[in-house]
C-alpha cells in the first residue's frame, strides 16, 4: 500500500470521527475519492457480504443503497444476500454465505439468535464480522467486530412522548410493534412503556406485533378500527407500518388519529410536512450500512482491531426526532447517504 499523507494513527482517528457524526465523502463534494484514498481505500478490491432484515422494508432497501455507494468510494465489492424479512429464509441465506470467503461481512439479523452459528463459523475463519441495528446474539456470546446501531429505547420514547403531549396527556393508544425477536423492536417497545407510565390517563389498547409487514398491519388496523371506536395516536415501529395504517385510517375516515413512527425515511418525511404524521425519529440506515463499510475497510486495510485499542465493541449512532421543522434537512441528508 501506497504511503499516505496522513499518519495512519491519525486515520484511524479520521475514521472513528467520521463514523461517529456521519460524516461521508458526498458531504465534500468532488473531494469524495480523494478522502476515502487518505481514510483507507483499499488498493485491491474487497469483498464483502451484506445481509439485512429483508429489502421489502424501504430502511433495509435504503441501507443497501447506501452500502453500495460507500462500497464503490473504498473500492468494496457489496454482494447482499437478501433477509425477505423471513428468519428461516435469512438463516439459509448466512448458511450460503459463510460458505464462501469474504473480506469482512455485516449482518442486520431478522432475529436475535438465529444466525450464531454460521457468524461464528466466520468469526473462527478470520473474517471480520459488523453486526447492524439488532443484536445477532448478546455481545458475550458472539465476538463481532463491532455493532453499529441506534438507541432504540430513546426512539420508542421520544416519539411517544411528542404523542402524548400532541394529545394532551389523556385518551387513548396504540403500539404496533415489530418482529418480537428483533432486539431493536424490543428496546422501541420498552422505550414506549417507559413513556406511558407517565401518563396514567391514557388506555394502551393494543400491543400486537406487525412484523414490518405492511399487508399484515393493514389487516390488523382494519379490525383494530372496527373494535375500538376511539383511538387518540398510534405508535408504529417503522415508518412502512405507520403509512400503511394511515392508508386504512384515510379509507375509514378516522384520519383525526395522531401517528407516530420509527426511521425517518423519505415517505415518511413527507407525510410529517403534509401532516399525514405527527413525528418519527431517524433510524440511520445510510450511517450504519456506511459505517459498516468503513469499519470493515478499517479492519482489513488498516488492521483496526474490535475493542479498546480499535473501533469500540458497539457504536451508538442515533439520529434526531424529526418534526416538519427539520425534514427538509433530514431529506437532503438522505440524499447523499449520510444519516
Amino acid at each position: 500500500m501506497d504511503d499516505h499523507a496522513i499518519p495512519p494513527t491519525n486515520r484511524r482517528a479520521l475514521l472513528l470521527a467520521a463514523m461517529a457524526a456521519g460524516a461521508g465523502a458526498s458531504m465534500l463534494g468532488g473531494m469524495g475519492p480523494a478522502l476515502a484514498a487518505e481514510m483507507g481505500r483499499s488498493e485491491k478490491p474487497l469483498k464483502a457480504a451484506f445481509s439485512n432484515a429483508g429489502l421489502q422494508a424501504t430502511w433495509c432497501a435504503q441501507g443497501k443503497a447506501a452500502a453500495e455507494y460507500w462500497g464503490k468510494l473504498f473500492n468494496v465489492d457489496v454482494t447482499w444476500f437478501d433477509g425477505e424479512l423471513n428468519a428461516t429464509r435469512q438463516r439459509g441465506a448466512i448458511d450460503n454465505m459463510a460458505s464462501q470467503k469474504w473480506d469482512f461481512v455485516a449482518i442486520q439479523a431478522f432475529g436475535i439468535g438465529t444466525l450464531a452459528a454460521p457468524v461464528r463459523k466466520m468469526i473462527d475463519a478470520g473474517v471480520p464480522v459488523i453486526d447492524m441495528d439488532t443484536l445477532i446474539a448478546p455481545l458475550d456470546q458472539v465476538n463481532v467486530h463491532s455493532f453499529l446501531a441506534p438507541d432504540n429505547e430513546f426512539m420508542g420514547a421520544s416519539v411517544t412522548q411528542a404523542l402524548m403531549e400532541s394529545i394532551g396527556g389523556e385518551g387513548t393508544v396504540i403500539m404496533t410493534q415489530g418482529a418480537l425477536g428483533h432486539t431493536g423492536a424490543q428496546g422501541r417497545a420498552r422505550g414506549f412503556e417507559t413513556v406511558m407510565k407517565r401518563f396514567p390517563k391514557v388506555e394502551v389498547l393494543d400491543t400486537q406485533p406487525g412484523d414490518w409487514d405492511v399487508t399484515k398491519v393493514a389487516r390488523i388496523w382494519d379490525t383494530l378500527l372496527t373494535k375500538y371506536p376511539k383511538i387518540s395516536a398510534a405508535y408504529f415501529h417503522n415508518d412502512d407500518m405507520a403509512l400503511a395504517a394511515y392508508n386504512v385510517m384515510k379509507a375509514r375516515g378516522r384520519t383525526d388519529i395522531k401517528i407516530g413512527g420509527c426511521d425517518a425515511m423519505p415517505p415518511a418525511l413527507a407525510a410529517v410536512a403534509d401532516g399525514r404524521m405527527l413525528a418519527t425519529v431517524r433510524n440511520p440506515s445510510c450511517r450504519i450500512h456506511g459505517g459498516a463499510v468503513m469499519a470493515g475497510v478499517a479492519a482489513v486495510v488498516m488492521g483496526e482491531k474490535g475493542g479498546e485499542a480499535g473501533i469500540p465493541k458497539s457504536v451508538i449512532t442515533d439520529g434526531p426526532v424529526v418534526t416538519k421543522a427539520n425534514a427538509p434537512g433530514m431529506a437532503w441528508m438522505e440524499k447523499h447517504f449520510l444519516i
